[in-house]
C-alpha cells in the first residue's frame, strides 16, 4: 500500500534506509549511489533508491522534528525497511568538539514530544547494539573523527532559556543536541526496527547557534567533510550487515 506521506510502497523490497533531516541532503547521498533513481517528493519527505557497493539503499529525508521522524519510521515499516540510521546535524555540548567531528548517539534525552506521545518519558532513548558497534567500527576504521555518548533531541533552539538549558545537559554528560534522535530511537524500539544516528557536529560548544548553521548551509569546508563521513560510515555499516 501506498503510504501516505512518504509515497512509497513495499514493492522497493529495501531493508535499509538512510535518514537525512535536509531534503538537500537527500541530493547529496545521490553521488554515492551507484543508479539513483528518484522517487517522491512530498512534503518534507523526499526519497532516492540506489545501490552502494551492490546493496539496494534508500535515502529519504525527514524534515525537522520528532514528529515527521515518527512518521517516517511508522511508513518505512510498513514497507519493510528493517534498519535505519539517522545522519543529521547537531551542536556540540562539549568543549574538544570540532566542527565535522562526528558525534555516535548511545543514547537521547527525550526532550522532545513526539517520543512522550507513544510511551512515558521513563523508557529509554537507545539505538540498537549491534548497529552501534558497528557505526563504531566503520568510522573507526576509516579514521574519522568521532565521539560517543548521549544526545539531548529537543523542539526548538530559539527558546528564551537554550543557553541554560543546554549548560544544564552539558553538566550532566550530554555531548551533543539535535531535534530527532530521540524520537527515532523510541519508535523505532516499539515498532521493531534496528536504528542508530550519526551527528555531524555543525555548532562549536559555546558558539551562537543560528551563526553556525549558517555556516554549514553555505558549504563551510570542515562540516561538508563531516557529512561526507556521516553517510560513508553509514553505507558501510549495511554493507558490513550483508557480509560484504
Amino acid at each position: 500500500m501506498l503510504q501516505p506521506h512518504i509515497q512509497l510502497d513495499e514493492a522497493l523490497h529495501i531493508k535499509y534506509a538512510i535518514l537525512p533531516g535536509d531534503p538537500a541532503r537527500v541530493d547529496r547521498i545521490a553521488k554515492y549511489f551507484d543508479d539513483p533513481v528518484e522517487l517522491a517528493f512530498n512534503r518534507e519527505f523526499k526519497s532516492i533508491k540506489g545501490f552502494y557497493k551492490g546493496l539496494p539503499v534508500l535515502a529519504l529525508s525527514t524534515g525537522i522534528g520528532g514528529a515527521s521522524m515518527t512518521i517516517a519510521i511508522e511508513e518505512l515499516r510498513h514497507i519493510g525497511v528493517t534498519h535505519v540510521i539517522r545522519i543529521g546535524s547537531c551542536g556540540a555540548l562539549k568543549k574538544g568538539i570540532g566542527l565535522g567531528d562526528l558525534i555516535i548517539v548511545n543514547g537521547a534525552v527525550r526532550d522532545d514530544g513526539a517520543s512522550k506521545t507513544y510511551v512515558d518519558a521513563v523508557y529509554p532513548a537507545i539505538p540498537d547494539t549491534d548497529l552501534l558497534m558497528r557505526v563504531i567500527d566503520s568510522a573507526k576504521n576509516a579514521g574519522y573523527r568521532y565521539h560517543v555518548g548521549i544526545a539531548r533531541s529537543h523542539d526548538s533552539f530559539y527558546i528564551d532559556t537554550e543557553e541554560e538549558v543546554s549548560r544544564f545537559w552539558a553538566e550532566k554528560g550530554v555531548i551533543g543536541s539535535d531535534m530527532e534522535t530521540s524520537a527515532l530511537f523510541t519508535v523505532g524500539r516499539i515498532r521493531g526496527l534496528k536504528t542508530a544516528s550519526i551527528l555531524n557536529n555543525v555548532v562549536l560548544w559555546g558558539e551562537d547557534t543560528a551563526d553556525s548553521i549558517g555556516s554549514y548551509a553555505d558549504g563551510e569546508n570542515l562540516t561538508a567533510k563531516g557529512e561526507e563521513a556521516e553517510i560513508l560510515t553509514a553505507l558501510n555499516v549495511f554493507v558490513s550487515l550483508e557480509g560484504r
